[in-house]
């Protein structure tokens, strides 16, 4: 032991400790081979980037674990944490050992795991054989890596690489227990994508030997593979396998399962080693890499895929913009083919779809605002797409992205499904990806019949049988689609032309398929001789589109019975804000409207204006806008501007009537904002009162120059209790011109609001003296807003 130093130890020896840490993070551990370059661009960037944050993370493992091991030490031996860091690494070169494997032997020994170095028979040997230290070592070590890792996915591949590999594992398998009791898939490390994908989820009403494990909380030992009757994951029915409950303080949380190549004789010390390794996946099956705040139905629909597919949302708070202003999102859950696409991101759900799908990002969240504003589906043959200053005769690069489907889920949200790109095309793609689903078949014109191996498994028949015709299929299948086959049959017999027919198929063992048929007349001359073709096993793709049709239509029908309540919240906003109205002339004035809706259709706005002649001689002009578009822009608009009607009627001036009418807004449902102008013209003296709030200033038109009306900068409606707003007056003359606007009439994307009102100011200079409706018309014919939104003006000329 060290004697104690206290605080004499300087900066250099902790330098040097520091140094020595990052040398036995990396020593026997480094990277064996060079990293691959991807193609050029941002892609090329981001995956380098990622590689080398996997790097990090990797080594951040090793890091953590000699951290742990030195914290042991720390407190065993009453130590400093410098202290103890020198006495782990003095330790592993006075052993002959690496640092990582003396800390994984610490680390194992405090949490109480033992991997003895003794004789142990390995599964698949034919004898038993002793197992060197350094195995033992490695076994140990594997048990701290899978103690120290980050995800689930990256604690099953430390279970098969660092352990189970060793004893003849060639598949691990990880399911957490749900809140429900269902089993879902976690994890796996050297399963068939495709055999995962049918494993995803497991209900407690299947029962089988998971459930029992996970109910019994014992271990269950298979050497020769299931008992009968019963199914479990693998390549051979009789191969090994091992299934352990997964517990953490007290409670089983998940299942393991480890599959052999074959049958393998378990002995105790297999069976000691295999829990051993298994039991610190436990600590990852509570938050297993899935998805966030994403329905388990939706999750549950989309892990059953064999094509990736995620989940993507715009991004809360503030992000880096997509192109054309679009706002940055956030993939929200990736299904399991997604993950396996994205292995060298830990912990992807949660992070910017611009990190994870750099060269498709701007794309992707185009096709996705297109979906949400239409409320259909989008579809992209590849992203990314060829480039607008691409040579048309060069070769197209292999897309990150095929055959893209787009679906709205509302709010931003939606479902993105895909192919794996591929330099021959999305449809052969597709084809080779499912090819372990297809079976060949040809029939002979004396009845007899030759199958394809698969076939075998999509009928669930014993491959050493014979056979079935396509003739004798109808019995095992359904009554309605024996009919279908006759179809099909008829037209290969009697008119000698192909065809195909989905059909569906009982199983002996009483489960159902949805099968596919292709086939084609074997023609000698004009004779049939045979029939051949395919059987093309769709059921995860059947029940899939089945789903996803029934989830679809119920978001078409939410979005149609959204899109019947705004029209008819926008025929009740055009009644009382119509765009070409015939006012009243009020006395002293000729005054001349318009109203533009947005240039969305359908798209509800908050514009008002009213113009109307009060007891006394005094007419009410005003204009006002709410904040927002949508059925709650509309209903708040309707009830300010009447509310502002009626309180005219009382005779106060506008600043008190501004004062009124911000406490209606406060009062209101949904509290809205709003800006707003409100002038009272007396006819007697040409005097117009008036205040605003919020609102862009009105223009005075006089004698051929126009000038904008100095007011106060007041509060807009809504935004602060007991506001006090102040008041102008401003002496008209005959022949005066006043325009009062909305923001909608000026506004520009890239245009600041000073130049917009300068150009209206221009605009009105221009106006042709003549009737005011014919100016109205005029100045809508020059509006130079561009922002989609409503567009109110008020022409009030003094005659």
């Amino acid at each position: 032991m060290p004697a104690h130093h206290g605080s004499g130890r300087g900066a250099a020896d902790g330098e040097r400790v520091i140094a020595s840490l990052r040398a036995a993070a990396t020593d026997r551990e480094g990277p064996g081979a060079a990293m691959s370059v991807p193609r050029s661009g941002l892609a090329s960037a981001v995956a380098e980037l990622t590689a080398e944050v996997s790097a990090l993370h990797a080594e951040r493992g090793r890091r953590r674990l000699i951290d742990l091991a030195s914290g042991v030490l720390a407190g065993q031996l009453a130590l400093s944490p410098v202290e103890a860091t020198d006495h782990l690494l003095r330790l592993a070169g006075s052993m002959g050992l690496s640092a990582v494997d003396l800390a994984a032997d610490i680390v194992n020994a405090a949490a109480g795991t033992h991997v003895s170095d003794g004789p142990a028979e390995a599964a698949g040997r034919a004898a038993a054989e002793a197992v060197p230290a350094a195995e033992a070592r490695r076994i140990r070590r594997g048990i701290a890596a899978t103690t120290v890792s980050d995800t689930a996915a990256a604690a099953a591949a430390a279970l098969l690489e660092n352990g189970l590999h060793r004893l003849g594992v060639e598949a691990v398998y990880l399911w957490r227990r749900t809140p429900t009791a269902c089993l879902e898939l976690a994890a796996e490390a050297g399963a068939d994508p495709q055999e995962a994908s049918h494993w995803h989820w497991i209900p407690p009403e299947t029962g089988g030997p998971l459930h029992r494990v996970l109910a019994g909380a014992e271990a269950d030992w298979l050497p020769s593979g299931p008992r009968p009757g019963e199914r479990l994951p693998g390549g051979r029915p009789d191969a090994a396998r091992a299934l352990l409950p997964l517990e953490l303080d007290g409670l089983t949380v998940g299942v393991a399962l480890a599959v052999w190549p074959g049958p393998a004789p378990l002995n105790p010390i297999v069976r000691d080693t295999v829990a051993a390794l298994c039991a610190p996946a436990a600590h990852h099956l509570h938050a297993a890499d899935t998805g966030r705040g994403v329905p388990p139905q939706l999750a549950s629909l989309l892990a059953q895929l064999d094509h990736p597919g995620v989940v993507i949302c715009p991004t809360a708070g503030d992000g880096p913009p997509a192109a054309g202003g679009l706002p940055a999102h956030t993939v929200d859950y990736l299904n399991p083919a997604a993950l396996r696409e994205l292995r060298a991101f830990p912990s992807a759900a949660g992070r910017p779809a611009a990190q994870l799908y750099p060269s498709v990002h701007d794309e992707l969240v185009g096709l996705i605002a297109r979906a949400n504003a239409a409320g259909s589906p989008q579809y992209a043959p590849a992203l990314p797409g060829p480039r607008p200053d691409a040579a048309r005769e060069a070769e197209s690069p292999r897309p990150e992205m095929a055959e893209v489907r787009v679906l709205p889920l509302g709010g931003g949200r939606a479902a993105v499904l895909w192919q794996t790109g591929s330099p021959h095309g999305a449809p052969l793609a597709r084809a080779l990806n499912r090819i372990d689903r297809l079976a060949a078949f040809e029939d002979d014109a004396s009845g007899g019949s030759v199958w394809g191996p698969a076939a075998y498994a999509v009928f669930g028949l014993d491959p050493g049988g014979p056979p079935l015709p396509l003739r004798s299929l109808g019995k095992r299948l359904h009554p309605d689609d024996a009919v279908v086959l006759d179809g099909l049959l008829a037209s290969i017999t009697d008119r000698h032309t192909g065809g195909q027919c989905l059909v569906r198929v009982y199983r002996p063992d009483g489960g159902v398929r949805h099968v596919q048929i292709a086939a084609e007349p074997v023609l000698a001359g004009s004779a049939l001789v045979g029939i051949a073709g395919v059987y093309h096993d769709v059921s995860v793709q059947h029940h899939t589109e089945l789903a996803l049709t029934a989830t679809f239509e119920q978001l078409s029908a939410a979005q149609a019975e959204a899109v019947l309540r705004d029209q008819l919240v926008l025929r009740l906003q055009q009644a009382i804000v119509p765009e070409a109205p015939s006012l009243e002339t009020p006395p002293g004035l000729r005054v001349a409207a318009r109203y533009r809706p947005a240039a969305v259709e359908d798209r509800v706005g908050g514009d008002w204006y009213d113009v109307h002649p009060l007891p006394g001689g005094r007419v009410l002009v005003t204009v006002g806008d709410i904040a927002g578009h949508g059925i709650g822009a509309a209903t708040a608009m309707i009830a300010l501007r009447g509310a502002l009607h009626g309180l005219a009627f009382t005779g106060a001036p506008p600043e008190q009537l501004m004062g009124w009418l911000n406490d209606v807004a406060l009062g209101t449902a949904g509290q809205p904002t709003a800006t707003a102008v409100c002038a009272l013209f007396d006819p007697a003296d040409r005097t117009l009162e008036w205040a605003g709030a919020g609102h862009p200033p009105p223009l005075l038109l006089r004698s051929g120059r126009a000038r904008f009306l100095e007011g106060s900068q007041n509060v807009l409606l809504g935004a602060l209790p007991g506001a006090a707003y102040e008041g102008r007056s401003t002496q008209l003359e005959a022949g005066d011109t006043l325009l009062l606007y909305t923001d909608g009439f000026i506004e520009r994307r890239h245009t600041g609001l000073d130049e917009s009102l300068a150009s209206l100011q221009v605009a009105a200079e221009r106006l042709r003296p003549g009737l005011v409706e014919d100016q109205a018309d005029q100045l809508m014919g020059a509006a130079e807003g561009d922002t989609e939104d409503d567009t109110s003006l008020v022409v009030v000329q003094v005659s």
